[in-house]
């Protein structure tokens, strides 16, 4: 009777102590394994390998397998410790929306399109390059003058806003992550326009949630509104072309022709996922 009683308390005593993991890995798996310490955990599975062979060695049958399921679980611990990447502040963190400058918050084809004429004794229109696109309007002996009139200096200090951006992006700005993200490297010299402009129209935009970058492939948001569908095509979130006289004739999966049908568009609901600070919006 003896014996069955020490063997019940020993049944019990390696239950426990191979059970404590389990809770544990519970946690693990919500959480992350922050705290968690990898010697502690390397010096415990070292403990239980060594307890194996010892109940080898003598034919316990209990020892050997309470460390074989030790093993188990603490192994699973230190995998999930190394590979678990989810939010560990417990609390739904909102969507990013990356928002494009020109022809989308700025009106910089009126201004373009004013300097050209006065450039070339034309009268472009907005409407004539929706009905007949850029190619079909601007000849080709103007084409290079037409370009590089942005890069004319203080061409981006007195754009227009384009209407209803200032609203909708102070409405977005209580249910996302906002952030301007401006292809400023085509035209390098433009950043402190920009910004001044951004300053003058969108103050409300901390200058930490402003970024001007090259390729936006490296941007790391859930949406991307922009006039350039070519933005898109590396692009890992959903990409909103915003309707522009340029792009009128392009298909497109997702457009909005006017703040209002961004507002539409955007979901109303946050979800869990890892908050990531301004200066990584960028992706590494």
């Amino acid at each position: 009777m003896t014996m069955t009683v020490l063997g019940s308390i020993g049944t019990v005593a390696a239950g426990c102590t191979t059970g404590a993991f389990i809770p544990q890995i519970i946690k693990l798996r919500q959480q992350g394994g922050k705290d968690l310490s990898y010697p502690m955990l390397g010096v415990y599975l070292t403990g239980m390998l060594l307890w194996l062979v010892y109940g080898l060695l003598f034919h316990a049958q209990a020892v050997i397998w309470a460390n074989m399921v030790g093993i188990i679980l603490v192994g699973t611990c230190l995998i999930l410790k190394a590979t678990w990447t989810g939010d560990t502040s417990g609390a739904p963190h909102r969507l990013r929306v990356a928002i494009d400058m020109d022809e989308v918050i700025a009106d910089s084809l009126s201004h373009h399109l004013e300097l050209y004429n006065q450039a070339t004794g034309e009268c472009l229109s907005p409407e004539r390059i929706r009905e007949e696109g850029l190619d079909g309007v601007v000849p080709a002996r103007l084409r290079e003058l037409f370009e590089r009139i942005p890069h004319q200096d203080g061409f981006f200090e007195d754009l227009g806003v384009v209407e209803g951006s200032q609203h909708a992006l102070r409405l977005l700005e209580s249910r996302f992550d906002v952030f301007i993200t401006s292809a400023a490297m085509d035209v390098p010299f433009s950043f402190d326009s920009k910004y001044r402009w951004l300053q003058r129209h969108f103050p409300f935009i901390p200058p930490n949630r402003i970024v001007f970058c090259g390729d936006k492939e490296i941007i790391n948001a859930d949406y991307l509104i922009d006039d350039r569908s070519r933005h898109f095509a590396r692009f890992r979130g959903t990409g909103i072309l915003f309707t522009a006289p340029h792009n009128a004739r392009e298909r497109a999966r997702l457009r909005a022709g006017n703040w209002d049908d961004v507002l539409a568009l955007l979901p109303n609901e946050r979800r869990r996922t890892q908050k990531t600070p301004a200066a990584e919006l960028v992706k590494a």
